[in-house]
């Protein structure tokens, strides 16, 4: 394999730092379910589905916040942002352990609304940091810094939180505050010096310009990945169940994203684009054979496909929505992008999980991957003919190529 991608992403000033923190940075991130829901449950005494509310008001918040931090950081910049929301956020965690239920339930929305916006941040330094025809591998290096957070940061948290979950609670904290101070120290670029000279003297461009087929596909293929992820997560430890093999689910979900950084490690290397929304499709599609596994070892073998193409679908829409916007909103963009992506992880898992009940854990790939299909579907179709309204002004010329580019799949409507 051609590592040459790699290396000169890493010899690029800033980014190997960059990188490191940002996969640091997502750790905390990760954590926070498992943690708050331990914390309500066991050390509150509540139930599953009060822990649920609590997680899903700051889900919410979260949700709104990463659009409204985005818009700022374009106006003001990232340290600012990261200043306040390193400081609101520690303050939550720490101070939500010896909240009660009520009052949690309450103050988990600002806390949302203000936490450390390290998925934003990270991607907006790496499209200012990296020139575009290398972004491609950067965002598959930061996609596969996510896995890696997201396969041992849930992990440690229960088995913390099952300790002691105020324990827990105060190391989210600690995570949030070490992160944090490292990327307000780091401060990454917002905007390359090409980008801050091409946007001097010139105004915001108006939503109308940018949030239109393309942008909109990437928004609703980020709600659909992480929908058919998050959901195919609950079929396989409900279809494990079913065939009395949930001691296993523990080894067939790392594998799955054993699978998916493999699967973006190779895409980062390779030197042709594949198009977001055929990587969405392709993944989602492949899902569905997964419901016609009678045992763990063939669960294992039928997610080597999916999950090969979940990192490099993920990387992918990132990337192409660092291209097609102006560099102005880039920040707004990106927030919006995590947004999605958050919603999307919020109602998978109970979609699919109300699938589950109804017709069986075999329909829950059925639902998560055919929505993913459709989904993919009708984003080729808006990127095709959702050409915004006449006489509106133009991208920039950067932005004009990314959406006119030769070597994609399908062209988009610039």
């Amino acid at each position: 394999m051609n590592l040459t991608p790699y290396k000169k992403v890493f010899a690029l000033p800033g980014v190997t730092a960059l990188i490191l923190v940002g996969s640091a940075a997502r750790f905390p991130i990760a954590a926070a379910g498992m943690t708050m829901l331990f914390h309500v449950r066991d050390t509150l005494g509540r139930n599953y589905f009060e822990a649920g509310l609590v997680a899903a008001v700051l889900t919410i918040g979260v949700a709104v916040g990463s659009t409204v931090t985005g818009r700022i950081i374009d106006k003001v910049g990232l340290r600012p942002v990261i200043a306040v929301t390193t400081a609101t956020a520690t303050l939550f965690w720490v101070s939500a352990t010896v909240l009660p239920y009520q009052v949690l339930l309450i103050v988990a929305f600002p806390a949302g609304l203000l936490s450390l916006p390290a998925f934003s941040a990270i991607r907006q330094g790496l499209a200012a940091m990296v020139p575009a025809d290398m972004r491609r591998t950067a965002y598959s290096l930061d996609s596969m810094g996510v896995e890696v957070a997201f396969i041992i940061a849930p992990a440690a948290a229960i088995f913390v939180a099952g300790q002691n979950s105020r324990v827990a609670m105060v190391g989210v904290a600690a995570l949030i505050t070490i992160s944090g101070t490292l990327l307000f120290r780091l401060n990454p670029p917002t905007k390359s010096a090409a980008e801050l000279a091409e946007m001097a003297g010139q105004a915001r461009p108006p939503r109308k310009v940018w949030l239109r087929g393309p942008m909109v596909a990437m928004l609703i293929g980020a709600v659909a990945a992480t929908v058919a992820l998050g959901g195919s997560e609950v079929s396989m430890v409900a279809l494990l169940t079913k065939h009395g093999q949930a001691a296993q689910a523990g080894i067939v979900l790392g594998l799955w994203a054993a699978f998916s950084l493999i699967g973006g490690f190779v895409y980062g290397a390779i030197h042709r684009e594949v198009h977001p929304l055929l990587l969405l499709g392709g993944m989602c599609a492949m899902l569905l054979p997964v419901a016609l596994a009678t045992n763990w070892w063939f669960m294992v073998l039928a997610t080597v496909p999916p999950g090969l193409l979940c990192a490099p679908a993920l990387a992918s829409m990132v990337d192409r929505v660092s291209r097609i916007v102006p560099p102005a909103v880039r920040g707004e963009a990106m927030g919006l992008h995590g947004s999605a992506i958050t919603i999307g992880g919020a109602i998978g898992a109970p979609a699919v999980g109300a699938v589950i009940d109804g017709f069986g854990p075999e329909w829950g790939f059925v639902a998560a991957g055919g929505a993913g299909v459709v989904i993919a579907v009708i984003g080729l179709v808006l990127m095709t003919f959702w050409r915004g309204p006449a006489g509106q002004a133009q991208p920039t010329a950067a932005v004009q190529d990314a959406l006119a580019k030769p070597g994609d799949v399908l062209p988009e409507a610039a």
